[in-house]
């Protein structure tokens, strides 16, 4: 299922250009030719999500809905929808190589309200065949996302009573009166349905594969904690009987306590599993592979009480095992799917890996323990595995190894040169080495982080793990992606057959 190659990580949000933030505009085009240019096959992202509080794209209003901060404003100035007067005077941010969400928030939605004023009832029969492809989820999404900008955008477990219960007269009557605020969200969702597809062809026609990710929970404000408790761990009433998070690790002394619902798995398994069914079918609409964040919890997560303030007091508890990937492949066949197998693996998550076919992840940064047993070295790869320089939850390469103690440094050096059969070991070259390191494994896909072919330090790390306010900040700037780049990624991908 999976042919040896290779690819770079970049969230869409990190592209470069005008705008305050990446989009499915030119720039997204530049950069699938860029990957064409250096040999690339794959380009993997982040989720598209409607990012909420924190920026995160791992908590999202909807399990389906795409990012409107990710709708390319220049093709809708192109067609009239917006003036370009206004967009040039739309203060979105003052740093090419950050992003100011607030910015966005204040002023791009503002933009796309004035194109949905100007154009929106030009794309009637359209976007009705848009709605009508994605009706099980489109129309609640609209109605919650209007209701929650009624409510000046809190969270919807603090809205009225009849609002958070969901009273079907009240939703009735909403429908009615917000179908202004209901038909812009869908027209949003139809530009960036549309503009990504367009893309996502754009990119196959040039023979790159998209790895989209998706999160094993979703956010506990969003449409489906509000409509669909039933599915998740809620009490009568809907408020959380427990949260996901993980347990102390290397990450976190204390934990990690991210405050997702947990799924009701006992009602999952009555109805089939139905749900997943269908959020895998979806995110194989928007991309070609799907890797699936936090693996393991299928085989037990961690349950947190809901009013706890850190992750510690959690406990371990069972999850469906093989059984819902099993009523996936009945309904949808094989699929490429990619496990992110990471964290505190146990027996019962190995066997689940094995069960499922599914390659797990290999992250070269973990691998250069004392004892030189590590899992992660790249010479133990098996065919069957993606690897990885880092994550987006990780330091850049260059960020890493000016963190590591000077022993840790020994160790890395002597290992390297073993494995690459290096006649000279060069520091500053790190992130070029360990990028070989991975692309030289069996492994049958490998990727790094743009980041890390540029060679920057932390100061354009994506993600802190448990840490607000300074991460999914990071952008490219003008000139980075250059000729002599991409030759260098395309010599490293013919030398090892990718």
């Amino acid at each position: 299922m999976f042919e040896r190659s290779s690819g770079i990580l970049l969230h869409i949000s990190s592209l470069g250009g005008n705008g305050g933030i990446g989009t499915f505009g030119r720039e997204a085009y530049k950069f699938v030719d860029f990957l064409k240019k250096s040999g690339q096959k794959l380009w993997q992202i982040l989720p598209l999500g409607t990012t909420s509080y924190g920026d995160s794209p791992y908590q999202s209003f909807s399990a389906f809905a795409g990012n409107p901060y990710f709708i390319d404003l220049e093709e809708l100035v192109e067609r009239g929808g917006l003036d370009r007067q206004d967009v040039e005077g739309a203060d979105l941010g003052d740093d090419e190589g950050y992003i100011d969400y607030k910015k966005l928030y204040m002023n791009k939605l503002k933009l796309l309200k004035r194109a949905y004023s100007k154009e929106g009832g030009i794309f009637l029969k359209e976007i009705e065949k848009f709605r009508e492809k994605h009706f099980y989820w489109i129309d609640d999404y609209a109605l919650f996302m209007a209701i929650k900008d009624k409510n000046n955008g809190t969270e919807w477990t603090k809205w009225e009573k009849e609002e958070k219960y969901a009273h079907i007269n009240t939703l009735k009557k909403y429908r009615i009166e917000l179908k202004s605020e209901i038909d812009y969200h869908i027209y949003l969702q139809y530009l960036f349905y549309t503009q990504w597809k367009r893309l996502k062809k754009y990119a196959n026609d040039n023979e790159v594969k998209i790895v989209g990710d998706l999160p094993i929970f979703i956010s506990s404000d969003s449409v489906e904690a509000w409509l669909k408790t039933e599915l998740f761990l809620f009490d009568e009433k809907k408020d959380l009987k427990g949260v996901a998070g993980c347990p102390p690790d290397a990450f976190s002394r204390s934990g990690q306590l991210w405050g997702n619902p947990l799924y009701n798995w006992k009602i999952m398994r009555r109805r089939g599993y139905s749900w997943w069914i269908e959020r895998m079918r979806a995110a194989f609409e928007l991309y070609d592979l799907v890797r699936i964040d936090h693996f393991r919890g299928f085989e037990s997560y961690w349950k947190i009480p809901a009013k706890a303030p850190t992750a510690r007091s959690g406990r371990w508890m069972k999850g469906p095992g093989i059984e819902v990937f099993k009523a996936i492949k009945n309904e949808l066949g094989d699929l490429p799917i990619i496990a992110e197998d990471l964290g505190f693996l146990t027996k019962g998550v190995r066997k689940l890996l094995k069960d499922s076919g599914y390659p797990g992840m290999k992250i070269l940064e973990f691998a250069f323990d004392s004892k030189g047993k590590s899992d992660y070295l790249p010479h133990k790869y098996p065919k069957n595995s993606v690897a990885y320089t880092g994550t987006h939850d990780n330091e850049t390469v260059a960020g890493w190894y000016e963190n590591i103690t000077k022993d840790h440094r020994k160790y890395v050096k002597k290992y390297l040169t073993w494995y690459l059969k290096l006649k000279k070991f060069r520091a500053e070259k790190i992130n070029e080495i360990l990028i070989e390191a991975i692309w030289k494994s069996d492994s049958d896909l490998v990727a790094a982080q743009m980041q890390d072919f540029l060679g920057l330090d932390n100061r354009a790390r994506m993600n802190i793990p448990s840490t607000l306010g300074d991460n999914w900040k990071w952008r490219l700037r003008e000139g980075e992606l250059t000729d002599e780049l991409a030759k260098k990624i395309k010599e490293i991908t013919i030398k090892y057959g990718r």
